[in-house]
């Protein structure tokens, strides 16, 4: 992109004062363009005039409620970038003043313009890395002469909205042992220790741990943030300023862990030149300093009974570890024991002299002991961006011709610096004299290091070199024929730590435009694309878009009518994409045959042994890019003198030739062969579709000295596995992936809880009972032993079997699945379908701003419905040695079985009560109240003369509300951080 244009101005009103306001040109692709040419699937947000009345903290916050079409995560419901793209972004295609960059390297302050280049012929010239759409971030720049200096400061409170809730000691306990009675086992816990547990008599001993009281987590943190924006200049050149620091805490509340933070420092400078009248420059340089830190452990995992490997254990558990607390009080040791106050005597982790870390043989570590004892860690990030650019005037060769080219280097590294200690754990052997307990000897677990010195670890960084240099042709002939061009040459390398081979992305483009005086508008646009991914001979392609408009509010029979602008567009493109040229994480060679060795030999009579060798892949020379093919129609209108404003846009996306690896279309004998090898090449085949709609509505008015402005946006769309490449099992010849949608979720249809009377029951002479399922009932093969209490699913296929063969479409996850080779849904498959997260079917938002006097008042929310989930972790469904959460209080018994909310609780695994289903699936359907906010201008009279030119104050909230049948779900984060309100006060000054 060049440099930004200059502004055109247009005397108009605007929102319904007696101010003219300017305005401004929209950044699109390499270009700018007045609003009203343009032609569909493209949607901006001034981020200048938002700011005003919003203040958000990241750069793409509350667009989700401001933009049609974006539902936070990705464009018309693409799944984005693979893990390829060096930035974690997990967003679309992101421009940041002509460079891709990471979106959280930009600051809201910091921002002009955003816009959301939805449609594939908005993207086109970005050759094969924008096909799934992209986002152009456009930086402020001096506009001021003089010097003006603006000072904005924010302090506000992240107040927790919920925490998961356990049992204590003595329930869990108690249920811990129906559990094992459910098992036919004899209880692990005597009476004596679960009421030695619950009366706190001598938590030392008899533990009862919540990690979520307010000894451990507090229920708000502070985060506060300052901004300095400095600008001015005057006939030759224009600067702007930014500078900028926030700092945040966290929830946990002991320890080290007091002191944790996160803060940012960072500097942005744009400078514009005149260098002469034909030629202009300009310059931007941006530097970010970011450090998070932190104490050892996972607190938020471990506190849900969870391990770093994301595995379900008995972590976390009120009474864990077992005869131990995570503290012990030194208190305890028996005067007496001379060597365990020995071994105490020498440890290098006392928490201040009075508590040493308790453990078992099995349990070496605990949450608590891993904060006060563990270290701690600080990460660190560290961004520098630099780009310049020219703007040639070539009007003199040819009226309307101009050249205009960039170039940029960007730098990031991050890193982590860390205090490993190592801590023991002391095995107390607990005895009672006179009915007071003490500890009469100690057992130390492990060795204690404590290194005093920070080492580095988790070290990365990434390069990236940008340029990019178009002839632009923007001429008016006759006085009505409006004629626009481009050449264009686009590059781009990035060279990341941990990748052998840099990506690089490289495309010529060619757009030639059309308009007779903004009434009837043509466009095509060309992109040759080249991707080293691809076999030679396949690496280069075009993709080319066409896009006729017209705008029938310029035609005689409107004149004078209601209709004040009533653009009509539709296009169609083939995008030539290498996003999705991807498996199992690798991106090239995908078109070479592979060959592997196996852990093993043959040998010969002659006795000599030879490595066995076998191919894993045929070679297809004949491999070739995604293509995005799709059209689309748009309708953007406003009426009754800008009173109603509204853009409307119908897509069709096909993304098509997805690739595949075993395709069943080969003959069986070219695979499963020794060590499971495969001749069968990788072959593109499989094709997604989505159709959809996404709208935005605007309507504004003044009511004396009330102006009022309400905005309605939104997205529907529907999306299916057009082609897909897959064996149907005749056993269940209803359950493919072909023709379902891309987010299908697939699970059991549950037909409640299996009760005493679907069983024969009987009971040997050691009094085990034995459940044996009656023959009329289908036979369940999900696993683990069925008894009652347990969930009884539908024989679908009516096979006499449950199994996956049983598995039916509930509804729509969000998250693209297909079928594996065994039948069973995954998000991860062996056959590399570029998989990812899609969103709801339906997203919508709404804004309201009401204005009166120097009082604003903006009031913003989003919503997503059509949605589906699944309570698919520890915290709903409990088995083994799984910590319990409340809802292990509406388990199945014989008593409660007609109430009862969870199945039987086990000790055991059972996949049969853990699968997806019915039984566990809930709505996702929700409206946010994402945002009030409430500023008052201070009137400008009250500054005449005086150093301050403006002043105002404002006080907001974020995500205040949400209305949802399963809100409390939604809300409880389990074994992460949990989700917060924040409540904000700020102040703005211009001097």
């Amino acid at each position: 992109m060049a440099a930004v244009s200059p502004l055109t101005v247009n005397a108009q009103v605007a929102d319904g004062t007696d101010s003219v306001v300017v305005e401004k040109k929209v950044h699109v692709a390499y270009r700018d363009k007045d609003p009203d040419h343009l032609l569909g699937g493209v949607s901006y947000v001034d981020m200048e005039e938002l700011q005003k009345k919003d203040y958000t903290v990241s750069s793409l916050e509350d667009m989700y409620a401001l933009v049609g079409g974006w539902n936070g995560n990705n464009l018309w419901g693409m799944d984005n970038e693979r893990l390829d793209n060096n930035d974690n972004s997990n967003l679309p295609l992101v421009i940041i003043d002509g460079v891709k960059r990471p979106s959280n390297n930009v600051l809201p302050s910091e921002i002009e313009q955003i816009t959301f280049l939805k449609g594939a012929q908005a993207v086109v010239l970005y050759g094969a890395k924008g096909a799934k759409g992209a986002i152009l971030i456009t930086t402020k720049r001096g506009k001021v002469d003089g010097l003006q200096i603006t000072a904005n400061a924010n302090t506000g409170f992240h107040v927790a909205k919920d925490f998961p809730e356990y049992l204590g000691s003595a329930q869990y306990m108690t249920l811990y042992n129906e559990a094992r009675l459910n098992d036919g086992l004899t209880p692990r816990y005597s009476q004596m220790d679960i009421y030695n547990h619950a009366s706190g008599l001598n938590p030392y001993r008899y533990p009862n741990v919540n990690y979520f009281s307010d000894e451990y987590v507090r229920k708000a943190y502070n985060r506060s943030e300052g901004t300095l924006e400095i600008q001015g200049g005057g006939t030759r050149a224009h600067f702007y300023t930014n500078i900028n620091y926030y700092r945040f805490e966290d929830l946990i509340n002991f320890g080290p862990a007091k002191d944790n933070y996160t803060d940012r420092f960072s500097v942005r400078g744009n400078v514009d030149l005149v260098i002469n009248k034909l030629v202009k420059g300009y310059a931007n340089v941006s530097a970010t300093f970011y450090n998070a830190n932190s104490n050892k452990g996972n607190f938020w995992r471990e506190a849900a009974g969870y391990n770093e490997s994301y595995q379900n254990t008995g972590l976390g558990r009120p009474n864990f570890p077992e005869n131990a607390a995570p503290l012990i009080s030194i208190d305890m040791v028996d005067p007496n024991a001379s060597k365990a106050l020995a071994i105490l005597g020498k440890s290098l982790n006392l928490l201040d002299g009075k508590f040493f870390p308790g453990g078992t043989k099995t349990t070496q570590s605990n949450a608590i002991a891993d904060c006060y004892f563990g270290g701690k860690t600080r990460g660190v990030s560290r961004q520098f961006q630099f780009d310049a650019g020219i703007d040639y005037d070539m009007s003199k060769f040819l009226k309307g011709l101009s050249f205009k080219t960039l170039f940029s280097i960007d730098y990031a590294a991050n890193y982590s610096l860390s205090y490993n200690n190592s801590y023991a754990v002391f095995i107390p052997t607990w005895s009672n004299y006179n009915s007071k307990d003490a500890i009469v000897a100690l057992t130390q677990q492990n060795d204690e290091v404590v290194t005093g010195h920070m080492s580095m670890s988790d070290t990365r960084y990434r390069q990236t070199i940008s340029w990019n240099g178009h002839f632009d042709y923007d001429n008016t002939f006759a006085g009505g024929h409006h004629v626009t061009g481009m050449l264009l040459a686009n590059m781009y390398t990035t060279t990341a730590s941990g990748a052998y081979h840099r990506y690089t992305n490289a495309n010529i483009g060619l757009m030639g435009g059309y308009d007779f005086m903004g009434r009837y508008f043509a466009e095509a646009a060309f992109a040759g694309v080249h991707s080293s991914r691809l076999p030679e001979g396949n690496r280069e392609a075009i993709s080319p878009s066409f896009t006729i408009g017209w705008n029938m509010a310029k035609e005689n029979f409107m004149k004078g009518s209601f209709v004040d602008d009533l653009m009509l567009s539709a296009s169609y493109s083939n995008l030539n994409e290498d996003i999705d040229v991807f498996m199992s994480d690798k991106y090239y060679y995908l078109y070479d045959a592979s060959w592997n060795t196996a852990g093993g030999s043959f040998s010969w009579n002659e006795g000599v042994s030879t490595n066995i060798t076998y191919s894993q892949m045929g070679a297809n020379p004949s491999l070739d890019f995604i293509h995005r093919k799709e059209w689309s129609v748009s309708l953007r209108g406003s009426f009754f003198n800008k009173l109603i404003s509204t853009d409307i846009t119908f897509f069709n996306t096909d993304m098509d030739g997805f690739i595949i690896q075993n395709p069943t279309s080969f003959p069986s004998y070219m695979s499963g062969g020794l060590s499971g090898g495969s001749f069968r090449p990788a072959i593109n085949n499989n094709i997604q579709n989505r159709k959809g709609i996404d709208f935005s509505v605007k309507a504004q008015k003044k009511f004396g000295q009330v102006y009022a402005e309400l905005g309605f946006v939104g997205t529907y769309f529907k999306t299916k596995w057009k082609k897909y490449d897959e064996t149907i099992d005749p056993i269940a010849p209803n359950k493919f992936t072909e023709g379902q949608d891309l987010d299908a979720l697939w699970g059991y249809k549950c037909l409640g809880f299996y009760s005493s009377d679907d069983f024969n029951i009987s009971t040997n002479a050691d009094g085990v009972t034995k459940y044996e399922l009656k023959k009329s009932l289908p036979t369940p093969t999900i696993g683990g032993a069925i008894q009652p209490g347990d969930l009884k699913y539908e024989d679908v296929n009516g096979d006499g079997r449950l199994d996956n063969k049983d598995m039916v479409v509930l509804g729509n996850s969000g998250t693209i699945t297909v079928l594996d080779a065994n039948g069973n849904p995954t998000t991860n498959p062996t056959n590399n379908n570029p998989l990812g997260s899609i969103g709801t079917p339906w997203t919508m938002g709404v804004n309201l701003t009401l204005k009166y006097k120097n009082f604003t008042l903006f009031v913003l929310g989003n919503g997503q419905f059509g949605g589906h989930a699944m309570k698919n972790n520890g915290y709903y469904y409990m088995s083994g040695e799984a910590k319990y959460s409340v809802n292990a209080l509406g388990r199945w018994t014989p008593e409660r079985a007609d109430i009862a909310t969870h199945p039987r609780l086990t000790t055991l695994s059972s996949n049969n009560n853990a699968a997806a289903s019915t039984f566990w699936m809930y709505s996702t359907d929700r409206f946010n109240l994402r945002k009030v906010q409430f500023t008052y201008d201070f009137p400008s009279e009250m500054f005449a003369g005086k150093w301050v030119n403006a002043l105002s104050i404002y006080l907001s909230g974020n995500d205040l509300l949400t209305i949802s049948k399963n809100r409390k779900l939604m809300e409880t984060s389990v074994a992460s951080a949990p989700q917060t309100r924040f409540y904000n006060l700020g102040v703005k000054v211009t001097l």
